[in-house]
């Protein structure tokens, strides 16, 4: 079992849109104790589809955490389900609607046996970070990070390419067949961390600095320091919305002896 607590928190922030249409949730489950799950999802679409989008990808995962049992139950397994239920339902519900609903999704699941599964779509990225230093982070599914791949861009170059933007994979696409990339992490201790967030956040910061921010603080200090120097760098650039989720392992308290007893008899 874990010998250390979850802190988590979230934090959001509208950017200079007209509306906020990322969305981040933290589950229990209420069949598995100990099992805590994370999730970020980043609409896209207009008339307020990339909201409804983002609402389904959060929609899927808490009613499939809910049900999660892992004495029958495999996790990875339901993260892909999650997915794949929200992917189908927003391409149902584009197809009876003027709307043109998409989302990227990052979803995390902890469990009390040391272990970490997330699975992604898009550009929302996971990071795992161990003490300050970034150990970790997904892959966008997007054209620059294509470019990267195949050495045709430098990876420092990629974060504020002109066409940085352009996905190659996102939830409730007709365009191409969903793929979903899963990763795990057994063994974890205290002073390891996970940020999921959105483009919105990762695209003024390096490394570095989201890995010393959150190593740092609490998960809400950590969020709100973030989110306010994000603002900062993105000043007169219409900047998108920003969210993320944060988990850090931290140790647990200290046992604290008690000497109740022990002053009730020398007073009598």
């Amino acid at each position: 079992m874990s010998q250390y607590k979850i802190e988590a928190g979230t934090g959001q922030h509208i950017g200079d849109r007209p509306e906020q249409q990322d969305r981040a949730a933290l589950f229990g489950a209420p069949r598995a104790p100990g099992y805590v799950m994370a999730v970020v999802a980043d609409g896209m679409g207009g008339l307020s589809g990339g909201a409804l989008a983002a609402e389904q990808v959060i929609r899927s995962a808490q009613q499939n955490f809910e049900r999660f049992s892992p004495q029958v139950d495999n996790v990875e397994e339901m993260l892909q389900t999650i997915a794949r239920e929200a992917h189908t339902i927003i391409k149902l519900s584009a197809m009876s609607s003027d709307k043109q609903p998409h989302s990227t999704m990052v979803l995390l699941v902890v469990t009390p046996d040391k272990t970490a599964l997330w699975a992604h779509v898009g550009d929302s990225r996971l990071y795992r970070f161990d003490g300050p230093n970034c150990a970790e982070r997904t892959t966008d599914h997007s054209y620059v990070e294509k470019l990267v791949s195949e050495g045709k861009l430098a990876p420092d170059a990629a974060r504020t390419h002109h066409l940085s933007n352009i996905l190659t994979n996102v939830i409730g696409t007709n365009t191409n067949e969903l793929f979903i990339t899963t990763g795990r992490r057994d063994g974890l201790k205290v002073g390891d961390s996970f940020l999921l967030c959105t483009d919105g956040l990762w695209h003024y910061f390096g490394d570095a600095e989201l890995g010393a921010a959150i190593a740092m603080n609490s998960p809400r200090q950590a969020s709100e320091m973030l989110i306010s120097k994000a603002r900062e760098r993105a000043a007169g650039t219409e900047a998108d919305n920003c969210t993320m989720a944060i988990i850090k392992l931290v140790a647990l308290p200290k046992e604290v002896k008690d000497y109740t007893v022990k002053k009730m008899r020398r007073a009598v």
